[in-house]
């Protein structure tokens, strides 16, 4: 049952990053760097299944590193903060919004090649 727990914590994870990610690329395209619901979403999906993920359901031995997963909580929190306090700005800030998109991606890298 925690194995089945795990994969679905791991893919509603993998979801939300598809929001923030794809919601951010999407409004870059179209060249009006706004926050969008897929982007408010997808940071709130991330943050929140991050931390259940953190929770203690592996068997012992197969915990992630701390520091990796105090890494990845800095990283969720901070794109959070950045998008919902800019989400009712009819622009946003090209660097701001650049900083959501590279911490987006640095975000997957580090649970990606962190091991």
């Amino acid at each position: 049952m925690d194995d089945l727990l795990l994969h679905v914590l791991r893919y509603i994870h993998l979801v939300g990053f598809a929001a923030l990610f794809g919601g951010t690329l999407a409004q870059y395209l179209t060249g009006t760097l706004r926050i969008n619901p897929a982007m408010l979403w997808g940071s709130i999906i991330q943050l929140a299944s991050g931390i259940a993920l953190a929770a203690p359901l592996r068997p012992e031995g197969e915990e992630p590193p701390v520091a990796k997963l105090v890494v990845k909580l800095l990283l969720a929190v901070m794109i959070f903060v950045m998008v919902f306090f800019s989400r009712r700005r009819a622009q946003v800030n090209k660097g701001h919004f650049l900083a959501i998109l590279g911490l987006t991606l640095v975000t997957a890298a580090v649970g990606t090649f962190w091991r």
